[in-house]
């Protein structure tokens, strides 16, 4: 953490909110794949110093995203708001930099936007977001993000809600899930859905490395690959 602070500025003024793509195949570049090619009208992320923020700029939802994990709380940086909302990023709660998936998916379809990706790290979450997509007449891309550390039963829930999750450094997610596409074998990300195995096949289009496509059973986890401590 020390490092994304000096580096990237992370919890500081001077954040860097637009950066290059860090890895091949993360949230943030799935959703930056998104709207880039139109497959997404807008995004609903978590910025520290800013909270949550609604976004259809891609180069800014990958500097946001890039370097950012596990944060569960923030404060309101005033420099670090002025550049999301120069950048077109409609900050949730200014005042508070409140964290509130669900608050920024009702302001995006208040703002008439449609298909919406948004990112969670709890089962009630997800849950009350599908129940808000359906009322709404909504196209929600659910990501679960962060989630090393959930419980067998929290694994077993929040999965039946999403269309895409990373497996982080989660012994349960990668116990219970059974996708329809994944990417990775190290921190896999996994599809549970068409539409969000449409969208990382959409993200590898994109993917400057050269890549191999396959059929076979799922998940593949190699067991020298996987993170030395899963939780």
């Amino acid at each position: 953490m020390e490092f994304r602070i000096k580096d990237f500025g992370l919890f500081t003024e001077d954040r860097k909110l637009e950066m290059d793509v860090f890895v091949g195949f993360g949230a943030s570049e799935v959703m930056m794949t998104g709207l880039n090619r139109d497959l997404l009208d807008t995004t609903i992320t978590v910025c520290d110093g800013a909270g949550t923020v609604i976004s259809n700029n891609p180069t800014l939802v990958q500097g946001m995203g890039a370097r950012i994990s596990g944060l569960v709380e923030t404060e309101p940086i005033d420099k670090v708001i002025n550049g999301i909302e120069d950048r077109g990023g409609i900050v949730l709660d200014p005042s508070n930099a409140t964290i509130d998936p669900v608050g920024g998916v009702l302001k995006a379809s208040d703002l008439g936007f449609k298909r919406i990706a948004v990112t969670v790290v709890d089962p009630a979450t997800a849950r009350t977001l599908r129940e808000i997509e359906e009322e709404n007449d909504l196209e929600l891309m659910i990501i679960g993000a962060h989630t090393t550390g959930l419980g067998r039963e929290e694994a077993l829930e929040i999965i039946k809600h999403l269309d895409i999750v990373t497996s982080c450094a989660s012994k349960n997610i990668r116990d219970a899930i059974r996708p329809l596409a994944q990417v990775g074998t190290a921190v896999p990300l996994f599809a549970l859905t068409q539409k969000g195995k449409e969208l990382l096949l959409e993200r590898a289009k994109e993917v400057e490395s050269p890549i191999l496509v396959n059929t076979m059973p799922l998940p593949v986890l190699p067991e020298k690959k996987q993170p030395k401590d899963l939780v």
